[in-house]
C-alpha cells in the first residue's frame, strides 16, 4: 500500500492542530559545515538537528571499529566471551595491523596472549588494528567470518545499508556505512553498553612500554564528550562520531570528509556547540492525546483516532523563528476491522525542509467492520475520492 499524507486526504482524515503549519518557533538559520556529510541528533527526543547527505555512502575507515567493538560487547553480554578471556596474536594480525603494519596499533606482540579487556581498550583508546583483528579471529576464527558476523548485527540493529569487509576499516571496496546509521549505532553503543562505553573517553592506555593517548580530539576540551572515534581514507577524508552530553542533554555527530585533522576537530567542535546553545526542548503533545481522526473504510461510520504512547517532545532553535510543519501519514485505505492499540501511522515532524523526527500513533478506539450499507458508503467515498 502508498503511504499517504493525511493532510492531501481531506475526505479521509481530519486533523487536529496539524493540518496547517503550527505556530511554533523553528528556524530558518542555515548551519554550514565543511563536512561533506553529516547528521547530528538529541539523544532524547531524536530530533534531528542536521543534516547533509547522511545516507550517502562513504568508506568507513576506523569508524568500523565501533561496530566490531559492538560484536564484542554482544558476545560478552550474551555470555559467550569473558573480560578474562586470552587470544593469540597470530602472525596475520601482527603484521596486518601490528607494529610492521605502519598503521595504527596498541604494539601486540606476536604469539603473545592478552586478555580481552585489554585488546578492547587498544581498539578504543589507540584505535589498534591488530587487537581488533586479533578479536576478529579469537571469536570467529577469522576475520572474514568476524566482518560478516558485523554486518548481520549492523542488520539486527536497523542499519540496512552499511556493509563490513573487515574488524579494522583499513581500506576494501566492499566496506560503506552512512552517516545516519553510524548515529544509530553510536546511539544504540551508548545506551546498551554503559559498563563498556565508559572506555570511549578513557585519555590513554599504556601496552609494551608504550603509552598512547586518545585519538578523538574532542576529549582534550571541557565540552562534555565522552567517545567514540575518529577515521581517515584518501577516498572519503577525514571523519569523526562524537558523542557530547552536557547536564541533562547528549547529542550524537557523525562526520565525514574534512581536508585535515584540524578541520575534523574544527568543524566537529563548533557543529556540536550549534547544537548544544541554539536549541530548545519543547512539548507539542501529551501522551495518548488525539492528534488526528482518519476514515476507516468497511468500518461502520466512525473514525479512528490517533494518539501517541508517549509525550512528544521536539528540540526547536531559539532563534530566527519560522514554521514548523507536521503531518500524519499513514497507508491508506485503512480497512476495518481496528483495534485499540494498533499501530496505525506516524506523525512526521519538519523544521524547514529536514524531516526532523517520526513518532508512532496508535488507534485510540475500536473500529468493528460495519453493515453492510456503511460498508457500501463507504465503498462510494472511496470511489470519488479515487476519482478526484
Amino acid at each position: 500500500m502508498p503511504s499517504v499524507s493525511a493532510s492531501n486526504l481531506m475526505l479521509r482524515a481530519t486533523l487536529l492542530c496539524l493540518s496547517v503549519l503550527l505556530s511554533l518557533a523553528a528556524s530558518a538559520q542555515e548551519f554550514r559545515t565543511k563536512a561533506d556529510k553529516a547528521y547530528m541528533i538529541d539523544a532524547e527526543t531524536g530530533t534531528v538537528l542536521f543534516a547533509k547527505n547522511e545516507d550517502v555512502p562513504v568508506p568507513p575507515a576506523s569508524l568500523a571499529k565501533i561496530m566490531t567493538m559492538e560484536v564484542v560487547f554482544n558476545e560478552i553480554k550474551s555470555g559467550r566471551l569473558s573480560l578474562d578471556d586470552e587470544f593469540v596474536v597470530s602472525e596475520n594480525a601482527w603484521r596486518t595491523g601490528g607494529a610492521v603494519s605502519h598503521t595504527s596499533t596498541m604494539f601486540a606482540e606476536i604469539h603473545s596472549s592478552i586478555r580481552v579487556e585489554d585488546l578492547i581498550k587498544g581498539a578504543i583508546i589507540q584505535s589498534g588494528n591488530d587487537s581488533c583483528i586479533v578479536l576478529a579471529e579469537g571469536i570467529a576464527g577469522s576475520e572474514q567470518a568476524f566482518a560478516r558476523k558485523m554486518t548481520e548485527r549492523a542488520r539486527e540493529l536497523g542499519m540496512e545499508t552499511s556493509v563490513f569487509a573487515n574488524s579494522t576499516g583499513l581500506p576494501n571496496p566492499d566496506s560503506k556505512v552512512t552517516m545516519r546509521e553510524l548515529v544509530m549505532l553510536a546511539q544504540h553503543t551508548q545506551e546498551a553498553y554503559p559498563e563498556f562505553y565508559k572506555w570511549y573517553a578513557e585519555p590513554e592506555f599504556k601496552w609494551n612500554g608504550i603509552n598512547q593517548r586518545n585519538r578523538n580530539p574532542l576529549l582534550r576540551y571541557d565540552m562534555g564528550v565522552d567517545g567514540l572515534k575518529t577515521g581517515y581514507t584518501e577516498e572519503s577524508g577525514y571523519g569523526i562520531v562524537a558523542s557530547v552530553k552536557r547536564g541533562d542533554r547528549r547529542l550524537l555527530l557523525a562526520m565525514s570528509g574534512m581536508a585535515s585533522e584540524k578541520e575534523r576537530e574544527e568543524e566537529a567542535r563548533k557543529m556540536l556547540e550549534w547544537g548544544l546553545r541554539t536549541f530548545e526542548k519543547h512539548k507539542l503533545f501529551d501522551a495518548n492525546q488525539v492528534i488526528g481522526t482518519v476514515g476507516v473504510f468497511d468500518g461502520n461510520g466512525t473514525g479512528v483516532d490517533l494518539v501517541p504512547k508517549d509525550a512528544v517532545y521536539v528540540y526547536l532553535p531559539i532563534v530566527d523563528a519560522d514554521r514548523l510543519k507536521a503531518r500524519i501519514v499513514y497507508d491508506w485505505p485503512l480497512k476495518a476491522p481496528v483495534e485499540q492499540g494498533d499501530q496505525i501511522g506516524r506523525l512526521k515532524i519538519w523544521i524547514g525542509d529536514t524531516l526532523s523526527q517520526e513518532t508512532p500513533l496508535y488507534a485510540a478506539n475500536d473500529v468493528p467492520v460495519g453493515p453492510l450499507h456503511w460498508r457500501a458508503f463507504g465503498a462510494l467515498q472511496e470511489l470519488l475520492f479515487f476519482w478526484l
